[in-house]
């Protein structure tokens, strides 16, 4: 890839041009890239203390918040998606019908396709699952194989008649404005749009959802540092009582990260990652999805990317893009070429 740097949205980043991979893994500021750096050498020259990372798993945590739409109060620290969507599958009453999207991420679908108990999930297509029959349905904001977006106001007012509405926002937290404060579980991971280190993860929890801590651990306690040791639980009030003990390095760059983009106008970063996909969509024939993710069936489309110097993802028997906050027209210029 040519170029060793750019600049995007007051953050320089190290990465060459023509990456357009970001829904798989997102290039970290330089800022926060440094800042795990720094930790690292503090933890490989015996500097670093473990309650020194008490403060960025603060902060990632009130960033995240900020960036779905609800309090610090309300979220949980996990260190992968499908875990704290477990959570709300094992709550999920028996003989419960489960409603999500055909072809969902399957650390959405399948921790409730596990449960048994007479739970029963059924595929509904996207367009249509505001509609399902169901009690609880669970679904990605946005689409990790082509970047279809959900009807998020549909879901809502599916929440407001009881249904039990779990968002993914893994392919759509940084890029896209989001309020989700309705909902009653908001799940998401680090490493994608949120540009940080793969290790933490996120649920924004409804105070009417009852989850049970099955991980229940030293760090969920009240006073962690006092609650090592001996029973019984002493766990934290809040959704911090559903935490898992963080992964620090991962969340010294997520808090970097997250509050970097947390502090964004996000209508500016939703009309600029969207403006170029919807573009290169244009160039190809195909009409606007207002979707940062794009999904081609172009014969060849992911080896002919590559030989142009074009990094996606092959996906679904053709190629996926992602055009995040630091990608510019360029990129999309040299993608379209690549495939017309």
């Amino acid at each position: 890839m040519r170029g060793v740097s750019r600049t995007a949205f007051g953050r320089t980043f190290d990465v060459g041009d023509g990456y357009l991979n970001t829904a798989s893994v997102g290039v970290p500021p330089r800022q926060a890239a440094d800042a795990v750096a720094a930790a690292l050498q503090e933890w490989r020259t015996g500097v670093g203390r473990a309650g020194d990372f008490d403060g960025v798993v603060t902060s990632a945590r009130a960033a995240f918040g900020e960036l779905v739409g609800v309090s610090a109060d309300r979220v949980a620290v996990g260190g992968s998606v499908s875990p704290l969507v477990g959570l709300v599958a094992a709550a999920t009453p028996d003989g419960a019908r489960v409603a999500v999207a055909r072809g969902e991420f399957s650390s959405v679908s399948w921790p409730f396709a596990v449960q048994g108990r007479g739970i029963t999930v059924t595929e509904v297509p996207l367009e249509r699952l505001a509609e399902a029959d169901a009690d609880v349905i669970a679904v990605s904001a946005v689409q990790s194989l082509d970047g279809r977006v959900a009807d998020l106001e549909a879901l809502r007012l599916r929440g407001e008649s009881g249904t039990t509405v779990l968002l993914d926002v893994t392919q759509a937290a940084g890029w896209m404005p989001l309020r989700l404060d309705w909902a009653d579980a908001v799940v998401g991971a680090c490493y994608k749009w949120l540009l940080a280190p793969r290790g933490a993860a996120w649920l924004a929890v409804h105070p009417r959802a009852h989850l049970t801590p099955h991980a229940a651990n030293w760090y969920a306690a009240a006073d962690p540092w006092d609650s090592t040791t001996g029973l019984p639980p002493r766990l934290a009030p809040e959704a911090r009582g559903l935490d898992a003990s963080p992964a620090w390095y991962c969340h010294v760059g997520a808090a970097e990260s997250l509050g970097w983009l947390a502090g964004l106008d996000r209508e500016e970063v939703h009309a600029h990652c969207v403006g170029l996909a919807d573009r290169f969509r244009e160039g190809l024939g195909l009409e606007p999805a207002g979707s940062a993710i794009v999904h081609v069936t172009v014969p060849d489309a992911a080896a002919r990317l590559a030989d142009a110097g074009i990094v996606a993802t092959a996906r679904g028997g053709g190629a996926r893009l992602s055009f995040a906050l630091y990608s510019s027209d360029d990129d999309v210029d040299r993608a379209i070429a690549a495939l017309t």
